[in-house]
């Protein structure tokens, strides 16, 4: 027997026993191998097309989300758009008021200052009148000496009373 050519009698029965195991393999193996790679095939398709989904959903979602940014930034711009606009309404109603009181203290300080200048006028007058009447006195009391002076004086006195009524 030589190491290289085997029997006869050898080749038979591993040619039968490679046939049983091929039929066994063939009739009850492969179906189950093929089942489960048809399984795994169409768990990696059913894979590939929701990740494909899920893409597209990101996309859809990340353009939605850059208009709805968007839209937040024109109504944020309207937002400050519009308080501008009441500050500065604001700051004028403010002006407007500040100015109509100041208008009125300015005009309650000038009836002050004239009611005072009024007063310290009559004052002046009473004190020019009282000044006036103690001088008139002094002087007549030196001129009036005698009855004579005080009759001139009344008469003259009349006249010019005359003149002015008439």
């Amino acid at each position: 027997m030589s190491l290289l050519t085997p029997e006869p009698g050898l080749v038979f029965w591993m040619t039968l026993s490679f046939g049983i195991v091929a039929f066994i393999l063939i009739k009850y193996g492969f179906p189950i191998i093929l089942q489960m790679v048809n399984k795994r095939k169409d768990y990696i398709d059913n894979s590939l097309l929701a990740a494909r989904q899920a893409n597209e959903e990101l996309a859809k979602v990340t353009e939605n989300s850059q208009a709805i940014l968007e839209q937040t930034r024109i109504e944020q711009a309207k937002m400050l758009e519009v308080a501008a606009q009441t500050r500065d309404r604001m700051i004028e109603e403010a002006k407007g008021l500040a100015r109509t009181e100041a208008d009125k203290i300015v005009a309650d300080a000038q009836k002050q200052i004239i009611i005072e200048k009024e007063n310290a006028m009559r004052a002046i007058r009473s004190e020019i009148a009282s000044l006036s009447i103690s001088v008139a006195e002094k002087i007549l009391r030196e001129k009036l000496n005698t009855e004579e002076e005080q009759s001139k004086m009344i008469n003259r006195l009349m006249d010019e009373v005359m003149i002015s009524k008439s």
